[in-house]
């Protein structure tokens, strides 16, 4: 049987991102509201396709509390509760909607607290801190704000706000940290490293969300400091580009996606000249971004090289970085 790793769950959110990447220019009336519609669609069936064969391994192998433990693969799991509000929130009629997203916000609530409990009783070891780190309260929060705000739930969406800037601001610096001062991640985490242009994007998307569609100085603020991670970025393409393709992949998706929908608020508020082909250019940036991905991934799937075998019998040895794919 084969191990079925929690960032699977990456190929629908990254899926879903760039559905609101699309609707978000369709908004703007420079692409039509189908394709986003389609590619969120897509990231539902995705998502429970990926729940159902999660599910039956983690039956079968008893796996699933060793994975929400596990210090590297762990935070994933909130991939599994972020996806549904963000397709949700821009599909649905607004009572289905508000039953999903309040569902799912509560769950992604305590998942992040459950979490934040778990790193203080049970400790770690800091060299297993990775990116991956902000998706149970910080990226989990700032998506649940902007689905709240979506659904008109506004002063929910302000506390799910606080809840993701305050994780944010905690784990940023112990990450960077960890990532600047400490040996470098194993191959299969590598990609996590893109999750660093996350937190600013999606906080602005939250942030437009609540309060509207203007670069005021908080936006501006949260914009500085995404700037600085998605310039940081260049420096890595290299050790990038010498990586072995893995699910982990999906972690460019959704982190990007964030960044390109972000970026398309920006132009709709500055209107550049030229706004349409910027637009343009940054939809077929993140596409291809996104479709390449997939097609590694369908490849892998069909030449049985995408995920590893399952152990048996489950251990309860150290857990390592086949914890991701």
């Amino acid at each position: 049987m084969r191990k079925i790793p929690l960032n699977l769950f990456g190929t629908a959110f990254g899926t879903a991102g760039l559905g609101g990447t699309w609707l978000t220019a369709a908004a703007q009336g420079y692409a039509p509201t189908a394709v986003g519609i389609v590619l969120l669609a897509v990231a539902a069936v995705l998502w429970a396709v990926v729940l159902g064969c999660y599910g039956t391994y983690a039956i079968r192998q008893n796996a699933l509390v060793k994975d929400l433990v596990d210090p590297i693969g762990g935070p994933f799991a909130a991939l599994a509760l972020i996806t549904p509000m963000l397709i949700a929130g821009q599909t649905l009629p607004r009572p289905a909607a508000t039953v999903i997203v309040d569902v799912f916000a509560t769950l992604i609530v305590l998942h992040g607290s459950w979490f934040t409990g778990q790193l203080i009783y049970a400790g770690m070891d800091f060299d297993q801190l990775h990116p991956g780190y902000f998706l149970p309260s910080a990226a989990g929060g700032f998506v649940a704000a902007a689905s709240a705000a979506t659904v008109g739930q506004h002063e929910f969406g302000v506390l799910l706000l606080g809840f993701g800037i305050i994780s944010w601001l905690i784990l940023g610096s112990l990450i960077l940290g960890r990532l600047v001062f400490r040996p470098p991640l194993p191959d299969p985490l590598i990609p996590t490293i893109a999750i660093e242009v996350a937190p600013a994007a999606v906080a602005s998307l939250a942030y437009f969300t609540l309060f509207g569609d203007r670069v005021d100085t908080v936006a501006a603020l949260l914009g500085g400091y995404g700037l600085l991670m998605v310039l940081a970025q260049l420096r890595l393409l290299p050790r990038y580009a010498r990586l072995r393709f893995a699910p982990s992949f999906w972690a460019f998706t959704f982190a990007w996606a964030g960044v390109a929908t972000a970026a398309l608020h920006w132009l709709g508020w500055e209107r550049p000249v030229g706004q349409g082909l910027w637009t343009c250019l940054v939809l077929a940036a993140i596409t291809t971004l996104v479709a390449a991905i997939a097609v590694r991934t369908v490849l892998g799937l069909l030449r049985g090289t995408l995920l590893p075998r399952a152990v048996l019998p489950v251990d309860t040895v150290r857990p390592t970085v086949g914890s991701v794919g």
